[in-house]
């Protein structure tokens, strides 16, 4: 029996059903791709997929709306993957364990995906409807979203004859979002020289922390696992002598992380000194983080005597420097909208590896000078550590429009269905729109969807009733003349 069985609307929560059992965390989206298309197929919808595996599926307008402008719709197709530390799910090869609890789904130890899975079901049950009044619909569905929003990049629209989208990857019912931050990732690598060296073997791990969304948590002051661990070893690098062998945390670099490691070799006689240093941390992160992250705890496990290849004396100090010195966070506000983080960095991934240390930044900022000013000071940066940055993934900012006729609809369709005026607002995180908008002049863009809750972690949940009224939102769009 099927999980979401017996779920309202059934044909949205049966799609979503099957779109979760296919592995399709960012580059590995081939299979859900060619499942969307073996649908247009079944149901002989024009349609296009691309190298990438971008997807367009086109239905005609119903009698009717033949004269109605036609309506994109659009969505990813690839999810953040992300599990609980004893988590044995290969989000790779497996799918989803969904299960509900009162009006949430979920997804066992793992990412739901709902970000952006929901907009791929709710697209195709409008696609397979044969009940709901529409103009001509264009299903555009993108891959690589969440790693720079790659496939938007790349994908050719010359299929559109829409001048109007609804882009379904927001996460609040009942708020409109009509712009969003532009972005840029940077892949910095710094090498390092390693000696052996012999002593106790120390196992660190900076946990409990919350992570999240770098552009949606990224103004809630929690804790970065990779700058917090790596901001300890600093304060111990002052106290005592030590060798650092291993250093992780993070999967994404528009995740914040929410755990980091480190594997130390260290001399019986500075024991003392790391214990003592590692409780007066924990009170410092208590201080500042018991609100936003709660249950952030270091844990140090002693391993035995080892002899372990580590950084060498000037290697430690460059890797400490990148992690205590990189920007991280919100670096302004907006002076327009208070409320609007305007710049921002995360550290996404740090990663020592045998003779480099890597890290994965992303930077947002809803005003192109400025983000170019943040690139330029993690590639000066880097250069004073003798390293190398690579950008990728840029994509532009999605202004807001003075005059938008699709958010009247949308905001006037809002009132009807739930007696209040919806929120409309602009957003710190990235969304394909500000792309899409320059490869279709004069695109009007609004971007929607149900309550999720914690996206991009394993807490990450759907609320079912939301899902239900956003559908009843989205037929009413769907019949507006």
């Amino acid at each position: 029996m099927k999980v979401l069985q017996g779920l309202e609307p059934q044909n949205v929560f049966d799609f979503f059903e099957q779109i979760c059992a296919i592995p399709h965390t960012s580059r590995r989206e081939k299979k859900l791709s060619d499942f969307c298309v073996a649908f247009a197929k079944e149901r002989g919808l024009a349609h296009t997929q691309d190298e990438m595996g971008n997807v367009i599926i086109v239905k005609e307008a119903t009698p009717g709306y033949e004269d109605v402008e036609p309506l994109v719709i659009q969505g990813h197709l690839d999810m953040v993957g992300d599990k609980t530390a004893e988590c044995k799910i290969d989000l790779e090869k497996d799918g989803l364990q969904l299960r509900v609890d009162g009006d949430y789904i979920s997804a066992d130890c793992t990412t739901l995906g709902g970000d952006d899975g929901i907009a791929i079901a709710y697209a195709l049950a409008i696609l397979d409807a044969n009940d709901l009044p529409h103009p001509r619909i264009e299903a555009v569905m993108t891959v690589s979203e969440e790693i720079g929003l790659l496939g938007a990049t790349a994908i050719d629209l010359s299929i559109c004859k829409g001048r109007r989208l609804l882009n379904i990857d927001s996460e609040v019912e009942g708020v409109l979002t009509t712009g969003c931050a532009g972005g840029r990732s940077a892949y910095c690598r710094i090498p390092v020289k390693r000696v052996k060296r012999q002593g106790i073997c120390v196992q660190l791990s900076l946990e409990g922390l919350l992570g999240g969304h770098s552009g949606t948590e990224i103004d809630k002051g929690r804790a970065n696992a990779c700058v917090e661990l790596g901001r300890f070893l600093r304060m111990l690098r002052e106290k005592a002598e030590y060798g650092m062998a291993e250093f992780s945390g993070g999967v994404k670099d528009n995740v914040i992380p929410k755990s980091a490691c480190a594997k130390l070799v260290i001399g019986q006689e500075a024991m003392g000194i790391l214990k003592e240093t590692a409780a007066e941390f924990e009170k410092q992160m208590k201080a500042e983080y018991g609100t936003a992250d709660p249950d952030i705890c270091l844990i140090v496990k002693e391993q035995g005597q080892c002899e372990l290849q580590v950084l060498e004396e000037d290697s430690l100090d460059l890797v400490l420097d990148a992690l205590n010195l990189m920007p991280n966070g919100v670096q302004s506000m907006s002076a327009d909208l208070p409320s609007l983080v305007e710049t921002s960095i995360n550290m996404g991934t740090a990663e020592l590896k045998a003779e480099e240390l890597s890290l994965n930044e992303s930077i947002r900022s809803s005003v192109t000078s400025a983000k170019e000013q943040m690139a330029r000071k993690v590639r000066r940066l880097i250069d004073r550590l003798g390293g190398s940055v690579e950008f990728s993934g840029d994509y532009p900012a999605w202004p807001y429009a003075k005059d938008s006729k699709l958010r009247e609809i949308c905001v006037e369709l809002f009132e009807k269905q739930y007696g209040r005026r919806p929120e409309v607002t602009v957003i710190h995180a990235g969304l394909e729109c500000g792309i899409l908008s320059d490869k279709i002049p004069g695109l009007d863009c609004v971007s929607l969807g149900p309550d999720l809750l914690d996206i991009h972690t394993p807490q990450e949940r759907m609320s079912i009733s939301s899902v239900a009224r956003t559908w009843e939102y989205l037929k009413a769009i769907l019949a507006y003349k």
